[in-house]
This record gives structure tokens, C-alpha cells and sequence, in this order.
């Protein structure tokens, strides 16, 4: 018994000594990774901190900074944690200050929030592949500078990696209380709710590597249900695409639109579509939906081929190239 309890003495005052060793090689390394992104050419700067003693590890952020000249993204925020239990060491709970800012070649964008926080659940070194992903926030405000700012009142999404393909992901996205920059004449303040749930497949898995090397590329979007619901306004859609190494989508989606002229108002209000092409798409889907014989419902695909998209038989112009930058 005097020799259990002598073991006991002993590993109880080791313990906080392996904590504070640990500790100081886990801020080290971090220190290290800010450095070796500077010497890549990145403008990566911040204070960090390790505490948290003596459940985890809690890394502080203070002040940080991330740029990478390649890409022309840049992050920078006032404070910015990351949480890992000691029990559950590859567990990572990453939360976001109030505010920060982002940077892209086509403009920057302030964001408020409150509660932003994700859970993560990684595989194990050194790739620390993302198995998992939750992410949640409230009274969400992003301001694309010069635009005005749009408004989420709760904003929930996950990630979850497939079993069978370690490059595939399950999605699925909440919003909740979307509010525009500018009223649009005839609607509510807000959209009730936007949703989707879609498989995701990328050129890679996603992994901690991700932020200093190359985003993984979407290659194909198989989408379950994509909803969108304005009072009286309502938008389906579901389908396929296959998406090549340039970010060119081809495939089709099923679209379901009921009241979708107040939708194309909504566009041209917004600026989103040109007055003259939302004329001549009204007038082509006002055609096919009185051959359907429901003049507020649309039931029409939206087709991606060689490099162009069509709403049925209306060409819109160039599809979008899906590129993560």
C-alpha cells in the first residue's frame, strides 16, 4: 500500500512538470510554423500563448495576421484560440473573436459575429486529415467593403469525411434570418432559411497542410437538396456536377422555382442580373411555364456544358469556374 501511494505522490507532481514542457514545445512549434510561413514569402504575424493548465492546451492568437502573396488571401483578426483536450488530442475547438477582416484580389470583407466556433476532429500526424467539421455562429454580419452588409441570425454547417472515399465530405448548411444590404420592394426584411445538403469530392482530403500549401479543388458536387425560402418565394434544386482541373462545372441541376418572378425582380433589384437579360429570361420562362401550366411555378434545368450555363433553353453566359484559392 506505502508503495502505491509513493507511485501515486510521484506521477501527481510530474504531472504539471509534463504539462509546462509540453506546453512550451507546443508554443514553440507554433512560433516555428508563423516563421516558416515568412520565410515562404507570407506576411504571418501574431503573439502567441499557451495556457489552459491543467485539462489542455488552449493557443492564443493575439493580433494575428496571415497573408499569402500567392493567392492574394489574407486573414487578420484581433485574438484567435485553439482548444485541445488532453484526453482528446487530435479534438480541436476553434473559436473566432467578434470581429475580423479578409482579403481577396477581388475586394476585402469586414465580418462581425458572435459565438463563431468550430469543432474539428482530425486524423492522425502528420497529415492530420479533417474527418469532421462543425461550425456554428450568431448574428453573423459580413460587409463586402463598398457593397453593404448582409446579416445571418444563425449560421450552422458540417463536414463529415466519407468512409468509403477519403476525399469526399457530406455537407450540410443551416442559415436562418438572412437579411440583405437594401430592402427589396414586396418581401420580408429577411429570408427564413437557405439549406443544402450535398457530397462534396475533392482532388485530396482536406488536412492541417491545406493552409500553407494548395487548397484541395472540388471535382465533383452531388447535390441531395438546396432550398431557399423568402415568403412567398421558394427555390429548389438538386443534381450534379462533374467539375475538370480548370473549375469548369459540367453536368445539371433540376431547379424548382414557385412565385420566380418576384425572384428575377429580386435580381434586378439587387444588380445581380443586367435589367435587359432578366427581361428576355422572364420572357422565355413565362413561355415555358404556361405551357405547364402553372404560371408561378417553374420546374427547369440548369445545364453546365462546355464552359457556358443555360437555364432551359436560355443561355445565361460563361459558367462560374469553381476555384478555392
Amino acid at each position: 500500500m506505502k508503495r502505491i501511494l509513493i507511485v501515486v505522490l510521484i506521477v501527481a507532481l510530474a504531472a504539471p512538470g509534463w504539462w509546462f514542457v509540453a506546453a512550451a514545445s507546443l508554443e514553440r512549434s507554433q512560433v516555428s510554423w508563423l516563421a516558416e510561413r515568412r520565410e515562404d514569402g507570407w506576411q504571418a504575424d501574431a503573439e502567441v500563448e499557451v495556457s489552459g493548465f491543467p485539462s489542455g492546451y488552449k493557443i492564443t492568437y493575439r493580433d494575428i495576421v496571415l497573408a499569402d502573396p500567392e493567392t492574394g488571401l489574407s486573414w487578420q483578426a484581433p485574438l484567435f484560440t485553439i482548444e485541445r483536450p488532453l484526453e482528446t488530442g487530435r479534438r480541436l475547438t476553434a473559436v473566432w473573436p467578434e470581429t475580423q477582416r479578409f482579403a481577396t484580389p477581388e475586394g476585402g470583407v469586414a465580418m462581425e459575429s458572435d459565438g463563431m466556433r468550430a469543432e474539428l476532429a482530425l486524423g492522425p500526424a502528420p497529415e492530420e486529415v479533417l474527418d469532421r467539421l462543425a461550425l456554428s455562429a450568431e448574428t453573423l454580419r459580413m460587409d463586402p467593403l463598398g457593397t453593404g452588409a448582409w446579416a445571418v441570425a444563425r449560421l450552422d454547417a458540417s463536414a463529415e469525411r466519407s468512409e468509403a472515399l477519403a476525399e469526399a465530405y457530406a455537407v450540410d448548411i443551416r442559415a436562418a434570418g438572412i437579411a440583405p444590404p437594401r430592402p427589396i420592394r414586396g418581401l420580408p426584411d429577411t429570408l427564413e432559411a437557405v439549406s443544402m445538403t450535398a457530397d462534396l469530392t475533392f482532388d485530396r482530403p482536406w488536412s492541417m497542410a491545406a493552409i500553407e500549401e494548395a487548397r484541395p479543388q472540388p471535382r465533383r458536387i452531388d447535390i441531395t437538396r438546396a432550398k431557399a425560402r423568402w415568403g412567398e418565394l421558394e427555390l429548389l434544386a438538386a443534381g450534379r456536377l462533374a467539375v475538370d482541373a480548370d473549375g469548369v462545372p459540367s453536368g445539371r441541376l433540376e431547379v424548382k422555382a414557385r412565385n420566380w418572378r418576384e425572384i428575377l425582380a429580386m435580381g434586378r433589384q439587387s444588380g445581380a442580373l443586367p435589367d435587359g437579360l432578366s427581361r428576355r429570361i422572364e420572357d422565355g420562362l413565362g413561355l415555358l411555364a404556361q405551357i405547364s401550366g402553372n404560371r408561378e411555378t417553374l420546374d427547369v434545368p440548369l445545364n453546365f456544358e462546355n464552359g457556358r450555363v443555360a437555364l432551359g433553353p436560355i443561355p445565361l453566359g460563361p459558367a462560374p469556374r469553381l476555384v478555392l484559392r
